[in-house]
């Protein structure tokens, strides 16, 4: 075989085997070790573009089924990373694991539901109460508006509720939920310990090579206290909300360094009554290997207003 065969088969074959979004990149599972799974989404907001593609969909093999962490942003998605999980197992899907309200990780049940209906569907209570009252609709309507492909989604919200230190034992897969305060990127955060693999799903209390949003639920300083927390665990993986995964140094310390450099910026501002715009140019100082960070700009300003105000509520 010639070179320019090889290469047509090559790149032929990477097609063939990954979900193609055109523009964006071609999307499969990488294995991280025996049963952990992961594809790595975009790293860009969600567009009509990336189809509101944007997270690490996960799936963990089990004696005779797969669990799926994650399973993404709509039915048109989820469809999509079922897909890629049958060209790695044909054992069907038994549970499903959302790590927090946000629709962009779990909007995708709908398509897990309609092809394994007996599958069962996991969550903190935060989320399935928020859901039932009214954030599925929220979500739902947000990505329709974002991409046609989402419209026709329906929310199917998890039943069984899991909270801190609650463990589950699913097809010889030994999972310890973590969940030691009540808030942090949102008000619904679990994290998930597969104890067989010694692998960390962080959910979005962690990101690599994108910039975390806080909400009026979520706390930044409890961020911080969640990340020191998960690396204190016995942990050879984390697989963070968004980014690549890997090993402490690479998965947990950059979103938490960059975090630590927000606080410790904000509160030497508010000690000296600096508004946030004030301090921004001081923390971008500091900051320097996170300039290519997806939202960067956007978000730093906002991160340090958020922080002030946290310091500050603390201080009255």
């Amino acid at each position: 075989m010639n070179k320019l065969v090889l290469l047509f088969a090559l790149t032929f074959s990477s097609f063939v085997n990954a979900w193609v979004i055109n523009g964006v990149g071609d999307f499969k599972f990488e294995q991280l070790n025996d049963q952990v799974h992961v594809i790595h989404g975009p790293i860009a907001s969600p567009s009509e573009k990336n189809h509101g593609f944007m997270n690490n969909p996960i799936f963990i093999e089990g004696d005779n089924g797969l669990i799926i962490i994650d399973p993404g942003s709509s039915k048109f998605v989820g469809d999509n990373i079922l897909n890629e999980v049958e060209k790695v197992s044909s054992k069907p899907v038994v549970a499903v694991i959302n790590t927090h309200v946000h629709g962009d990780h779990w909007l995708a049940n709908h398509a897990v539901k309609d092809k394994y209906p007996d599958a069962k569907f996991y969550a903190h209570m935060n989320m399935i109460r928020e859901a039932e009252y009214g954030e599925a609709e929220r979500w739902i309507k947000i990505y329709s508006d974002i991409t046609n492909k989402a419209k026709g989604t329906i929310a199917v919200i998890p039943t069984y509720s899991i909270g801190h230190k609650d463990t589950l034992t699913i097809e010889g897969q030994k999972f310890i939920i973590h969940s030691p305060l009540p808030s942090s990127h949102s008000s619904s955060d679990i994290m998930i310990e597969h104890v067989n693999s010694k692998t960390l799903f962080t959910g979005d209390n962690a990101f690599t090579d994108r910039m975390g949003r806080f909400d009026g639920q979520s706390s930044m300083l409890d961020n911080i206290k969640i990340l020191d927390y998960a690396k204190n665990l016995t942990i050879d993986t984390y697989v963070p909300g968004h980014g690549y995964s890997g090993a402490v140094t690479q998965s947990i310390d950059p979103y938490l360094n960059y975090l630590k450099i927000i606080e410790q910026e904000s509160r030497k501002g508010y000690d000296e009554d600096l508004a946030d715009y004030e301090i921004k140019p001081f923390a971008d100082k500091h900051l320097a290997a996170y300039k290519d960070w997806s939202g960067y700009d956007q978000q730093l300003g906002v991160h340090i207003n958020k922080m002030l105000l946290e310091i500050e509520a603390l201080d009255l």
